[in-house]
């Protein structure tokens, strides 16, 4: 079992019966800290989605329609309801059984598309105010340093005029 799979549960007395939000599992060292940063916005995010049990659901859902543990189920699937002759070719309900999950799973990829688009916006909205800021402190640099060039030349000007130190 990897790290990145740990499940904490009731017995984490820190979890009050729920799964621990990722964040928290590395924040209190059952998971290993990220080589990269985990941008904060999406860190607050994967909290808020962790509240709703729609959420987390959807997203397991995801996470295993996305694993190739979901690919070897449904090779052993159909090769024992083929192999076990659950029913005889052309498998009408295997069919069925198999459309309808297509219809389901097509559905979680577009919510994890929507979860993906949300993410990016969060991290747009969260550039764009760092933008902002920046260019705030740039303007206050940029009158800062035009104080500045302006005390320069008000001392070269005295320097200039004869009247040096002192004088």
């Amino acid at each position: 079992m990897s790290p990145m799979s740990t499940n904490v549960t009731a017995e984490d007395p820190t979890s009050n019966g729920h799964r621990a939000t990722r964040a928290h599992r590395i924040r209190s060292g059952l998971l290993p800290i990220q080589p990269h940063p985990i941008n904060p916005v999406l860190v607050k995010d994967g909290e808020r989605r962790a509240r709703n049990i729609q959420n987390r659901i959807a997203d397991r859902i995801t996470t295993f329609s996305g694993s190739m543990a979901f690919v070897y189920l449904h090779i052993i699937w159909f090769g024992c309801w083929i192999g076990f002759g659950v029913e005889k070719y052309p498998f009408g309900l295997l069919t069925m059984i198999v459309s309808l999950e297509a219809i389901f799973l097509s559905t979680f990829v577009m919510i994890s598309q929507n979860r993906a688009d949300a993410k990016r916006q969060l991290i747009a909205d969260e550039e764009w105010k760092t933008v902002q800021e920046e260019d705030r402190q740039n303007e206050e640099l940029l009158a800062l340093s035009k104080q500045i060039l302006e005390l320069t030349r008000e001392v070269h000007a005295h320097y200039r005029s004869g009247s040096g130190p002192g004088e």
